[in-house]
């Protein structure tokens, strides 16, 4: 008995313009858990009494957690299950603050036929202000 694997999209299912979401609200929980799996205790993450005396005036979340929500997208929507990174870029515009919701959006900016990779704008939103933007650059499983 074998079990079948959804590989999400082929290579040739994909095209410019396509694109793919993820929302999620960043919890306390989420800082606490991250700082644990990641190993990144900075204060501005997780002492609030640190953070208050800090530009922001309270904890920010970590910068990678934007990211992971970013990959979260590409393994489980578009191109979804199969696809391998091969790079991204990210600037951080803006903090992300426990409880808010961030909206992870990428979009197909271009194929590369020869190399199966498929490049894309990666932006991630809290209401409707830009808290990252970047570019990253993914091996697409083909049909062939």
């Amino acid at each position: 008995m074998s079990a079948e694997i959804d590989i999400g999209y082929f290579f040739e299912d994909l095209f410019v313009g396509q694109s793919a979401s993820f929302s999620k609200t960043i919890t306390e929980a989420d800082l606490v858990l991250f700082a644990g799996v990641s190993g990144d205790f900075n204060p501005i993450h997780v002492n609030e009494e640190y953070a208050k005396t800090t530009m922001f005036k309270a904890r920010i979340a970590h910068g990678m957690i934007s990211g992971a929500l970013i990959s979260s997208v590409f393994g489980m929507k578009l191109p979804g299950p199969g696809c391998i990174y091969v790079s991204q870029s990210m600037k951080f515009k803006a903090p992300v603050f426990s409880g808010d919701t961030v909206k992870a959006q990428v979009e197909v900016t271009g194929l590369v036929p020869e190399r199966k990779f498929v490049t894309f704008r990666t932006t991630c939103w809290v209401h409707q202000k830009m808290v990252v933007d970047g570019e990253a650059t993914l091996m697409v499983p083909s049909r062939d």
